[in-house]
């Protein structure tokens, strides 16, 4: 038994560390360029249904994913969001990701955390992931999603494809944003 303990603490012990190293990081980072300003104020009911990727920074947690990337939002009775992400693999097999959002601050908040962890661990701060708004159109079929740091970004659509000269109006918008657009990667979608 003391053992296992022994073995928790030293896990513990590390899990903290590593993340006071990324906080402590992020924030050197973040300090070279102006603060990343989200849209005013989200209606959450208008933002749930159906977003299609056009677009994202390359992550570790998306490297299998090959098209038809999605992401579905639904409210909980709790009041928070569910989010379902899927994506279709290399060998044509549908990779589905079950997660929760909640919103930080106030009801119209553009700030919004999720989780992709289990339950049991929605305890510990670093399970949950940044996801800003800091693009909405008005009739809320088009969205930009990054975070505080700019490592990750995602632009959304209601359908499955945008238009060009649409899509080169957000990158102007995510240009005066400080963010390297050149980083993007298309999503190929069926249509």
């Amino acid at each position: 038994m003391p053992r296992t303990r022994t073995h928790l603490s030293l896990l513990s012990a590390a899990i903290v560390m590593v993340f006071s190293l990324s906080t402590i990081q992020a924030k050197a980072q973040s300090t070279d360029l102006p603060p990343v300003q989200t849209i005013t104020s989200l209606d959450v009911s208008r933002y749930l249904g159906t977003w299609y990727e056009i677009a994202k920074f390359p992550n570790w947690f998306q490297r299998k994913c090959i098209s038809d990337t999605k992401a579905v939002y639904s409210t909980k009775p709790d009041g928070n969001l569910q989010v379902l992400n899927s994506c279709r693999l290399s060998n044509g097999d549908i990779s589905t990701a079950e997660g929760e959002a909640r919103q930080i601050g106030a009801k119209d908040s553009p700030k919004l955390e999720v989780r992709f962890a289990p339950v049991w661990l929605s305890f510990l701060p670093m399970v949950w992931g940044d996801y800003w708004v800091i693009d909405l159109d008005s009739q809320y079929q088009l969205a930009v999603v990054s975070d505080p740091r700019r490592e990750y970004l995602w632009i959304l659509s209601r359908t499955p494809q945008i238009d060009l000269s649409v899509y080169e109006q957000l990158l102007q918008k995510l240009k005066q944003q400080q963010f390297d657009v050149l980083k993007l990667e298309l999503t190929p979608q069926k249509p």
